[in-house]
């Protein structure tokens, strides 16, 4: 961006003037949308010149919003990070406006009339849909609103002068077009959608939850039916017990616990325990009362302010140590939602196999690398140690399986593994993460051959994921490397390489019947008949003898947008299949993304909660999910019989597929068979 020019302050502007630009920006974007691909960079800086020297003119942004339809076309995005819409953050908005250099301002401002041009139908990107847009500026505006009470701030109006306040007005205009009703309203919804999932990175959402807290405060416009739900969230994190009331800080919270009694303290216990459970969230007082039942002698709190089943009460009273010092290492108002891993930690009972607590030990006492230092504190700041905030990710992701996510690092493999070997093999997810942590490798075998991570990384280089949990920050990029590595020495197989590696990559229980709907040379279907035969007689409990799912097996998803066109090859893992509250056979299965909720087009939509989901887990009917995916495996115990579907149903299937994903990949042979 650095190319791009930057204009200085215009003296005080007169209408005529404002014409003036804006005819010369017309002219400027006229000839960038007739520029060849390779010479649009040469005919960007003009257009974002002339649109920041507009942008500060009184009254000028619907002048640019009437531009925007063509602003894509054109090529003004082309080769910046607002070229594809779908990956913009909303989170970093404010990072570039509050950060970021007038060009860069500028783009960003245009990037956001361009998608409120989307939006309300006046424009259109294949990128992005109109809902997905409005989704974006509702996120923007609510973790923006400081700039609709409050204007700029100090440094910014120094540094952008009249560009920041130029800032403020097109959030106005983006707040008049979408109205604050929608926009508190439409963010709580999300959030308690997000929620639902339970994922392990919540700041997000909490930043989100404090902009609404200081809109309501503001009692800036009526949110009607939402207000209730917005007051929980609100509440969850800032006043969850008689004793938070008024948010009044984390110190004079400490000396209210001073002046309690035992009941007191109960009643505070169970609150917060309650709140945590009910919402997902955890607030920092909760974290400030775990670490002063420590420092007062009140142990036999703690089982309450968990909010700990019998099989957790179980394993607290026989690992009360280890608790205890986790709390102490890891539990402080910086790390406060790893109080939640830690609650299900306990009630999941792996404490009880015996190489966990010593491995939990290990991980307390373990000794960081220098560059696992360097990473953490990059990711999460110096606030505590990068030790705390390791072993807080750790305790997450012990108790969250399902929660851990990809974020917007494109690792759905890793995450996956990361997630069943919690699951299913906790001891040696503390294994790989002491030895990642420690000695900077990986050691992983293929095929009876040693793949070392740090042999690997000393001549190939990948970016770190900091924008994902502490265990993903420096395992990652280990397994990455690893999964790369394997694929290499499956090259020439003329097969899906996910037919060796998942076995390998993930554990012995991943089964080694390997189905898959495609010709890899071709990409065409091949024998899709027999692809959807088997997984109902794999997986279906009406067709398998009933039964169920023993290990998560890992699974490929294609990926469809929600018009049903094919996106990419998708990593999941499929965990159970059961028959949901309405009778409806639903196959649950576990996505790495950080959100599962997605339409995938033509009425399949995946759903996170309202249809027998646990926390963590996405579902489908059996016959949509099988009509989106495109391998699995399985681990047969009995001769293999394909399984005898109702025409209809198997039919569907074939129709939902072909209509989506497969549109282009069908073969006809002989008698109109398909994909055989």
């Amino acid at each position: 961006m650095s190319n791009l020019a930057t204009a200085a302050t215009p003296p005080q502007s007169t209408p005529a003037k404002s014409q003036n630009i804006e005819e010369k920006l017309v002219r400027a974007l006229e000839r960038l949308e007739v520029a060849a691909p390779m010479a649009k960079l040469n005919f960007q800086g003009p257009v974002l010149e002339l649109a920041q020297r507009l942008l500060v003119e009184p009254d000028s942004v619907p002048q640019l919003y009437a531009l925007a339809p063509r602003f894509d076309a054109a090529g003004v995005f082309y080769g910046t990070d607002w070229d594809t819409p779908s990956t913009l953050q909303p989170n970093l908005v404010a990072y570039t406006l509050q950060h970021g250099e007038p060009a860069t301002v500028t783009l960003e401002c245009l990037s956001e009339l361009r998608l409120l041009a989307i939006a309300q139908g006046h424009g259109d990107n294949p990128d992005i849909s109109a809902e997905q847009a409005r989704l974006f500026l509702t996120q923007v505006l609510a973790l923006n609103l400081h700039r609709l009470f409050h204007g700029q701030h100090e440094a910014e109006r120094t540094r952008l002068g009249r560009l920041g306040q130029s800032v403020a007005d097109l959030h106005q205009y983006l707040l008049a077009h979408i109205g604050l009703k929608d926009i508190l309203g439409s963010l709580i919804d999300e959030i308690w959608r997000i929620l639902a999932q339970r994922p392990i990175q919540v700041g997000y959402v909490k930043t989100m939850v404090t902009q609404i807290a200081l809109s309501l405060a503001h009692e800036t416009g009526e949110i009607g039916e939402a207000r209730l739900g917005a007051d929980r969230l609100v509440s969850a994190l800032f006043a969850p017990t008689h004793g938070s009331r008024g948010d009044p800080g984390l110190e004079e919270y400490t000396t209210r616990l001073n002046g309690m009694d035992l009941p007191g303290l109960q009643q505070e216990a169970s609150g917060l325990a309650r709140a945590m459970h009910d919402i997902g969230l955890v607030s920092d007082y909760h974290a400030v009362f775990l670490r002063w039942l420590l420092m007062n002698q009140r142990r036999e709190l703690i089982a309450d302010s968990l909010g700990l089943g019998s099989t957790g009460i179980d394993v607290l009273r026989n690992h009360g140590d280890l608790v205890c010092r986790l709390i102490e290492d890891a539990i402080h108002p910086e790390t406060a939602q790893a109080i939640y891993g830690l609650a299900l930690l306990l009630d999941r009972g792996i404490l009880h196999m015996p190489p966990i607590a010593p491995g939990l030990w290990r991980q307390i006492g373990l000794r960081l690398s220098a560059q696992t230092v360097q990473s953490l504190s990059a990711a999460f700041g110096e606030a505590q140690p990068p030790r705390a905030f390791l072993l807080a990710g750790v305790i997450s992701l012990l108790g969250q399986p399902l929660g851990i996510g990809q974020g917007n690092n494109p690792t759905c493999q890793s995450a996956r593994a990361l997630s069943m070997w919690s699951w299913n093999d906790p001891d040696f997810l503390l294994h790989s993460i002491a030895h990642a942590a420690r000695f900077d490798s990986i050691l992983m075998h293929f095929e009876g051959e040693p793949i070392s991570s740090s042999e690997i990384m000393a001549t190939r280089t990948a970016p770190l994921p900091l924008d994902t949990d502490p265990v993903s920050v420096i395992v990652v990029p280990h397994l990455e490397h690893i999964y790369n590595e394997m694929g290499k020495r499956c090259a020439g197989r003329g097969d899906d390489p996910h037919r060796w590696i998942n076995p390998e990559l993930h554990g012995w229980w991943v089964g080694r019947k390997f189905m898959i709907a495609v010709d890899v040379g071709s990409g065409k279907l091949k024998d899709y008949d027999t692809f959807i035969r088997n997984f109902y007689g794999s997986y279906h409990p009406h067709y398998n003898g009933n039964q169920p799912v023993i290990h998560p097996q890992p699974a490929g998803l294609a990926v469809t947008d929600s018009t049903g066109a094919f996106i990419g090859w998708h990593a999941i893992t499929l965990l159970r299949v059961v028959a949901d509250q309405h009778g409806v056979m639903r196959v649950y299965f576990y996505n790495p993304n950080n959100d599962s909720g997605q339409d995938w087009g033509h009425d399949v939509v995946v759903s996170t909660h309202g249809c027998g989901e646990n926390f963590g887990e996405a579902s489908l009917p059996f016959p949509q999910l099988l009509s989106r995916l495109y391998i699995y495996h399985d681990d047969p115990v009995e001769e293999s019989i394909l399984a005898s579907i109702p025409a209809t149903e198997f039919d569907d299937v074939k129709h939902m597929a072909i209509s989506s994903w497969a549109a282009d990949r069908v073969v006809t042979h002989g008698e109109g068979e398909i994909g055989t």
